[in-house]
Formats: structure tokens, sequence, C-alpha cells
């Protein structure tokens, strides 16, 4: 696509995630940062989370919810409680609306949920770009953040077709001749990757260390390859940190709150050894200058509609 002038309409920005909890590990403080300042933000979860395991020991204690559940029982009991932590994690983000896009978890690699009619793995590329296309035509968003081309640390099935229907529909929401039925043409402007970049963990590492005297980031880890060179755009979120420690807490079925990968150092301690969350544009129809960008809406602000 060549670049566009962009169209004078109130700043939108739109985020796709696989299950429910995926909002809150990745891109909670960005979100929380932009609707303070007054854009109006789009969650979009894929599926309901259905095959996700109880993550959180305490649960299963004497006087908890999951005490004395037989292994079936307990996971209906997630498929039931799942929705209602989305929706809390969703308010302390912020988010403006939250839209499911009605698949089923898919399960991880090569497990029997792959092979479930309704699962996210199974649905038709068209049909759930179909879907995703009405959304994005719903609520106009400028910028849109989806999963990264490179997952080779995380190969599940929702993950990687989160990638695979965000590209098309970023290209086909602003063309008439794709999903008449969908709604009016709209065309969004910039389309993100989330990265977790290897400065962060890092930075992370050596803070809990500095802090704890350990960290649970274990060497195989930190000799992961990292995609920093990648990265283009690095925003500020150190203010806004509680909203992915608090975001995390309402998953109380999938984040134990003593775990130290989540929750090892405090908000204030993270934010003092790495205050960004780093982004990689993988589509731009607008000029953005050279360097690393600050603001995921460079080159949209210019003609945005801004509430006063």
């Amino acid at each position: 696509m060549d670049i566009v002038q962009p169209v004078a309409a109130p700043l939108s920005l739109l985020t796709v995630h696989a299950h429910p909890d995926d909002e809150a590990s990745k891109g909670a403080p960005t979100l929380a940062k932009y609707k303070a300042e007054g854009v109006h933000t789009v969650l979009v979860c894929c599926t309901g989370g259905e095959e996700g395991d109880l993550q959180n020991p305490s649960l299963r204690e004497p006087g908890q919810p999951f005490h004395g559940l037989t292994p079936e029982e307990e996971k209906a009991l997630l498929a039931e409680i799942r929705p209602t932590e989305l929706a809390r994690s969703a308010e302390i983000i912020g988010f403006d609306e939250v839209v499911m896009l009605g698949y089923r978890d898919s399960g991880m690699p090569e497990s029997p949920a792959n092979d479930h009619p309704d699962s996210f793995h199974q649905a038709p590329l068209d049909e759930a770009v179909g879907r995703l296309v009405a959304v994005i035509r719903a609520h106009r968003p400028q910028v849109i953040i989806t999963y990264a081309d490179d997952q080779r640390g995380y190969l599940h099935p929702d993950h990687l077709k989160v990638h695979d229907i965000s590209l098309p529909a970023f290209e086909r929401a602003g063309d008439p001749t794709w999903y008449p039925e969908a709604g009016e043409p709209w065309q969004p402007l910039k389309l993100y990757y989330t990265v977790w970049s290897k400065a962060r963990l890092m930075a992370v590492h050596e803070g809990m260390i500095r802090h704890r005297g350990e960290s649970p980031y274990e060497q195989e880890w930190l000799d992961r390859p990292g995609q920093d060179h990648r990265i283009t755009t690095k925003v500020d979120v150190g203010a806004y940190l509680w909203a992915r420690s608090g975001a995390l807490r309402a998953h109380a079925t999938q984040v134990d709150p003593a775990e130290p990968w989540w929750f090892g150092l405090t908000d204030e301690q993270l934010a003092e050894a790495y205050p960004w969350e780093d982004w990689i544009l993988a589509r731009s129809l607008v000029s953005t200058g050279e360097g690393i960008e600050h603001d995921l809406f460079a080159g949209v602000r210019e003609t945005a509609e801004v509430p006063s």
C-alpha cells in the first residue's frame, strides 16, 4: 500500500489477543496510557480460553473454589470463571470495548482440542478475517496491535492465528470489495507487533537480583535470541505499570500472585529497571520520520480529532 493522508477522526486503538489474560501480559500499560489520553481503546479476544489450566495452586486449598474438584470439574469451572476475570482485567486497563471474536480455545499444539470444530485453529481463514474486519470497520481504529510474525518462543495455534488473520484484516478493512456485508470500509493506518525485548528481559533479571538476590529467569531464557534490532517504537509507560500488575491479578486462575516471574519486582522497581514497552511497526500508511518512535500515533495525530 502507498502512503496515505490521515483522515480526521477520533483517535482509536485496537489490540487483538488470543485468550483472556493475554491482554494483561502484553501491552496493558500502553493501552492504559492511551486511554488516559482520551484515545478510544478496543480489545478483541479471539477465544474464551476454555483450554486453560489452573495456574494458581492456592485456589485448590480448603475453602477455595477448586478444592476437591476432579480434573473435568476443574476445567468446566475454569471455563465459567474466565469471562469474569477478563471483564475485570479490561476494566482495570480501561478498555472502552471488549469484543469476543467467538471462537473456542484451540489448546496447545497437537492436543485434541486442536481438532474441535469450533476452535480458532479450525476456523477458515477468510471467515476469521471477515469477523475481524467487521470489528475494525465498526470501531475505526487508526492503530492496530497484534502478534508478531516470529513466534518461535511460543507456538500456540491461537497465537499463530492471531497474526495470520490480523495482516489480511488490516489490508482488507479499507477495501469495499472485501466483505461488503461487514460494514462501511475503514482503512487503519498503522499495524504494530508486540515484542518482549532482550533489553527488557536483562533489565528485569538484573533488577530482581538487585532487589531480591535472585531471578527466576534461567540461563536458557537469558540465552534466547532477541528481536531488539527490529524494534521501531518505545513507549514510556513507567507511570502505568499498575495496569499490568492489576490486570494480571484479575486473572486469578491463570496467575499465581506469589510467582516472581510476574511479580518479582514492584511496579516502582520495574519502572526503575525498564519503564518502556517496545513495539515493531509492521505496516504504516503514514510518514513517521526517522529514528525510534515514542508514540503509536506518530504520523496520525496531525489530522486526528483529539478530545479536549
